[in-house]
């Protein structure tokens, strides 16, 4: 079975973006594989905000990935990526069920919480950037219920990002 993996950058205070969305404030270490890590993943899942965010920076798709796009609001007619609407935990739930590699939950933490809640994320695995941003979109925005989490694994870079991966008890 396939692996949801929630894959986030974060700030020391546990916000996955500055107040107005932005990422400016991402480290991007030499030290870190990016081509290894997105050869894990064929699919990619994004709540409505962070792919307009990333639509205002001009990327519209995770490269080599499917993408789907979770939104109440957005049509499918619209956009090229695939646009999930009312039925986000069966539509994970068949990824999961389906042959392929892991599934990377992209962003936002409303679309984890979502998720999590329902069960159907694996891994939590954050790069902590060494920052502190005071506001902006949390990691898990409330109202959340607690999730127990057990560390798999961990690596402190250079630059001062520590890399942190738990498995979801």
């Amino acid at each position: 079975m396939r692996r949801v993996r929630y894959a986030v950058a974060s700030s020391l205070d546990g916000y996955i973006s500055g107040p107005k969305g932005e990422a400016d404030w991402i480290i991007m270490d030499p030290e870190i594989d990016f081509g290894a890590i997105f050869n894990e993943f064929d699919t990619c899942l994004l709540g409505r905000r962070t792919f307009e965010g990333m639509g205002a920076a001009g990327d519209t798709a995770m490269p080599g990935m499917k993408t789907l796009v979770f939104s109440r609001t957005l049509r499918q007619s619209d956009h090229r990526v695939t646009i999930v609407g009312e039925k986000a935990e069966e539509t994970v739930a068949a990824l999961k069920a389906s042959p392929g590699k892991d599934v990377w939950l992209f962003g936002g933490g409303t679309l984890f919480r979502s998720l999590a809640s329902a069960g159907l994320v694996d891994t939590v695995e954050l790069a902590i950037m060494p920052i502190l941003l005071g506001a902006g979109i949390p990691l898990l925005p409330a109202p959340a219920d607690s999730i127990k989490l057990t560390l798999t694994a961990h690596k402190v870079y250079q630059t001062g990002i520590v890399s942190l991966e738990y498995s979801i008890r």
